[in-house]
C-alpha cells in the first residue's frame, strides 16, 4: 500500500502560489480601494467623515461575519470553487459600484462585496495546505500574504492617483478592472483538482475504521449475549457495552475537535487583533480628510502616497518573528504596540514630513504586532481547535477594522485629529495591558 505523506506536494507550488497571490491582490485591492477617495465620496453624497467611512466599515464587517460560514461551505462544495466565486463576484461588484444611485445602495453593494471577499480570506490558507503539502506551505503562504499586502497598497495608491483625472467613479472602475484581470488569471491558473478531497477521504477511511470497530463491538455484543447464558460473563459484557457507547460518543465529537477549548491565554491576541486593527484603520480612514484639508491641502494623488508606508509594514511583519524569538513574544508584542502609539503621536505634528514619518512608524509597529499576535494564536491553540482559533482571530481583526475605523472617522469629524490620536492610543494601550495580564512568556 502506498501512503501519501502530508508534506508531499500535490500540485505545482509556483503555479498555486501565483494563482493565490493574484487572488489576494485582487481581493484586498477591492476591499480598500475606497479609502483614499473617502473625501470625494463625502463630497459627492454630502456626508460627514464618519458616514463616508462606512464605505470601508461595512465591507470589512461583512467580511468578518461571513468568514466562518464560508469556510464551512468550502468544506462542502470545495475550496477552489469558493475562491473562484469570491474573486470573480467581488471584481464584478467593484465594476458596478460607481453606478450606485445612492450612498445606501453603495453600502449594500459594499456589504455584498465584503461577503464575497470573505470566501478568499477564509479559505486560501487551507487551500494552500491541501495543494502544496506542509513542506512547501510556508513559502506558499508567504506569497499569499505578499499578494494581500501588495494588493491593499496598490488598490489604495491606484484609486488615489486615478481620482485626479478620472474622479472617484473612474478610480474605482480602474481598480476593479485590474482586479478582474487578476481574478481571471486565478481562474485559469488555479489547479482544477477540488480541495478537501484528501481530507474527506481520510475522514471516510477513519469512518470505515470506526465502522470496523463498531462491527467488532457487535461481535463482542454477541459474546455478551452468549455470556448471559453462562451467567458469569454478563457484568463484563455490560462494561464493554458501556465502553463502546462512550467510544461512539467520542467518535461523534472528535472529528470536529469540539472537545478542545480555546484557552484564556488567547484573549490577548484576540484583543490585539480587534483593538490594534481598529486603531490602525481609524487613522488611515481619517488621513485622507486631514491631508486634503487646509493647511496641508494635498491632492488625492499626493495624499494617497501615505499608503506607501505599507512597505514598512511588509518589512516589519517579516522581522517580527525574529524579534519575538529574541525577546519573547510578550515583550515583543508590547514593544510593537508601543511603537504604534509613538507613530500615532508623531502624526499630530503640523509638518508634512513628520506626519509621513509618523505613518511609517505606526504602520511598522502595527504590522509587527499583527504578525506576533497571529502566530500566538496558532502556537497556543490546541491542535484540534487551531482552525477555529484562526477563524476567531480573523473575526476580531475585521470587526475591529469595521467598527474602529468608522468610530475613528466620527471622532475626527467632530473633535479633530488630536482626539482621534487620544482614542486610538487608548485602544493600543488597552491591548498592551491585556497582553501583560495574560503573559506566559
Amino acid at each position: 500500500m502506498v501512503v501519501l505523506q502530508a508534506s508531499e506536494p500535490v500540485a505545482d507550488t509556483r503555479r498555486v502560489s501565483a494563482a493565490v497571490a493574484a487572488a489576494g491582490l485582487s481581493s484586498f485591492a477591492l476591499l480598500y480601494a475606497p479609502q483614499p477617495v473617502l473625501p470625494q465620496l463625502a463630497a459627492a453624497y454630502r456626508l460627514d467623515p464618519g458616514s463616508a467611512s462606512l464605505a470601508i466599515g461595512v465591507a470589512t464587517a461583512s467580511l468578518a461575519v461571513a468568514v466562518l460560514p464560508l469556510a464551512w461551505l468550502a468544506g462542502v462544495v470545495g475550496r477552489r470553487r469558493v475562491i473562484l466565486w469570491s474573486v470573480v463576484v467581488s471584481a464584478v461588484i467593484g465594476l458596478l459600484l460607481p453606478l450606485a444611485p445612492s450612498f445606501s445602495a453603495f453600502l449594500v453593494m459594499r456589504g455584498v462585496q465584503g461577503v464575497a471577499i470573505a470566501g478568499f480570506a477564509g479559505v486560501a490558507a487551507a487551500y494552500l495546505a491541501d495543494q502544496v503539502g506542509t513542506a512547501r506551505l510556508a513559502g506558499a503562504v508567504g506569497a499569499m500574504i505578499a499578494g494581500n499586502s501588495v494588493g491593499g497598497m496598490l488598490g489604495r495608491l491606484g484609486a488615489g492617483f486615478a481620482a485626479g483625472p478620472m474622479g472617484w467613479h473612474g478610480s474605482l472602475v480602474a481598480v476593479a478592472g485590474v482586479s478582474l484581470v487578476c481574478a481571471l488569471f486565478t481562474a485559469v491558473t488555479l489547479p482544477r483538482g477540488e480541495t478537501g478531497e484528501e481530507t474527506r477521504g481520510a475522514e471516510e477511511a477513519r469512518g470505515e475504521t470506526r465502522g470496523g470497530e463498531e462491527a467488532r463491538g457487535e461481535t463482542r455484543g454477541g459474546e455478551e449475549a452468549r455470556g448471559e447464558t453462562r451467567g458469569g460473563e454478563e457484568a463484563r459484557g455490560e462494561t464493554r457495552g458501556g465502553e463502546e457507547a462512550r467510544g461512539r460518543r467520542a467518535v461523534a465529537v472528535a472529528p470536529r475537535g469540539d472537545g478542545a477549548r480555546l484557552g484564556f491565554g488567547l484573549v490577548a491576541p484576540f484583543a490585539v487583533g480587534a483593538l490594534a486593527m481598529g486603531a490602525f484603520v481609524a487613522l488611515y480612514n481619517a488621513a485622507g480628510f486631514r491631508l486634503a484639508a487646509p493647511p496641508i491641502s494635498l491632492s488625492p494623488a499626493a495624499a494617497s502616497l501615505v499608503f506607501l508606508s505599507y512597505a514598512m509594514g511588509t518589512a516589519s511583519s517579516a522581522a517580527a518573528g525574529r524579534l519575538a524569538s529574541r525577546l519573547g513574544r510578550t515583550p515583543a508584542l508590547v514593544a510593537a504596540l508601543a511603537v504604534t502609539v509613538v507613530g500615532s503621536a508623531l502624526t499630530a505634528h503640523p509638518s508634512l514630513p513628520v506626519i509621513a514619518l509618523g505613518f511609517a512608524v505606526l504602520t511598522a509597529g502595527f504590522f509587527a504586532a499583527h504578525a506576533i499576535a497571529n502566530a500566538w494564536v496558532t502556537a497556543d491553540a490546541p491542535p484540534p481547535a487551531r482552525g477555529r482559533a484562526a477563524g476567531v482571530y480573523t473575526l476580531c481583526y475585521y470587526l475591529g477594522s469595521g467598527a474602529g475605523g468608522t468610530l475613528g472617522a466620527v471622532v475626527y469629524g467632530r473633535a479633530g485629529w488630536t482626539w482621534l490620536i487620544v482614542m486610538t492610543s487608548a485602544w493600543l494601550l488597552l491591548a498592551a495591558a491585556t497582553v501583560l495580564m495574560t503573559r506566559r512568556s
